[in-house]
């Protein structure tokens, strides 16, 4: 993995518990920064697989410091104001600053768009995309008050590129994060601050695996469809690491002329 630096930067991850942000918060440790790890630590009632709990965002927070960077841990739900606003506050008292946002936290279940109830519906989109936007304008605030620049970068889907059986409420969301990528990008631009997504295919993490667990061969058939089946390159999952290093990659300096990108780890599927 190439030698970024962010060395005295501060990053702050949502959905940190496991996966991949606990994969980018390890990340940006190893190459210096400080991170602030946030998770919901508990499970929504429409999702059809346990979500990470305390001890998981404990565990992400110790690998961090194991890694090198200081680490604070908050508990948090995306889709409260509230929580994001002082979870932001916190890590400012903490840290005196925030120079990456990643916003990671998401979930996900398979259900027709006919069939799915309303709750199904806000529960999955609520988490995508309006914990996406919380959590840039707040921490954006602190970028244009600051003056000195910053990163934001928003775990999309390839579902955010292309239409996907039987998650059209994740399929939506992630459309949307897609379109607010580019708004901020404007938005901020001004103020040194680049805005990009990454855009995985079906990645190997305990997601996944709570999927296929819960959901079976309903789920299997949807995320073949939208993943292993339709990769140019021989893999059903991607690796979450190559996930990881598109994410460093944008939120380096390496990146400061690429904003409003929403760059595909997808092996190929939507070169089809």
């Amino acid at each position: 993995m190439p030698e970024y630096d962010f060395d005295r930067r501060v990053a702050f991850v949502t959905g940190a518990g496991r996966g991949q942000g606990r994969s980018h918060a390890v990340a940006y440790a190893e190459h210096g920064a400080d991170v602030v790890v946030t998770d919901v630590c508990g499970d929504v009632e429409t999702s059809p697989y346990p979500l990470a709990t305390p001890a998981d965002l404990e565990t992400t927070a110790r690998r961090v410091e194991v890694a090198g960077g200081r680490a604070l841990a908050i508990e948090m739900d995306v889709r409260a104001e509230c929580e994001v606003e002082a979870a932001v506050e916190a890590a400012l008292d903490e840290f005196g600053r925030i120079d990456v946002l990643a916003n990671n936290a998401g979930i996900w279940n398979v259900t027709d768009l006919v069939a799915m109830d309303e709750q199904r519906w806000d529960d999955v989109v609520d988490t995508a995309l309006r914990g996406a936007w919380l959590c840039a304008k707040h921490v954006g605030r602190h970028f244009v008050d600051r003056g000195t620049g910053g990163r934001i970068v928003s775990t999309a889907s390839t579902a955010g590129l292309v239409g996907a059986r039987g998650s059209g409420h994740y399929t939506a969301a992630k459309h949307g994060l897609v379109g607010l990528t580019k708004a901020l990008a404007l938005e901020l631009a001004e103020y040194g601050v680049t805005a990009n997504a990454v855009a995985p295919t079906g990645v190997d993490t305990p997601m996944i695996d709570g999927i296929l667990e819960s959901q079976g061969e309903s789920a299997l058939t949807t995320i073949s469809d939208a993943s292993g089946s339709m990769n140019v390159i021989d893999e059903q999952l991607v690796d979450l690491r190559d996930v990881t290093e598109a994410v460093l990659w944008l939120s380096s300096d390496a990146a400061r002329s690429v904003t409003g990108v929403t760059l595909p780890v997808d092996a190929g599927m939507t070169a089809k």
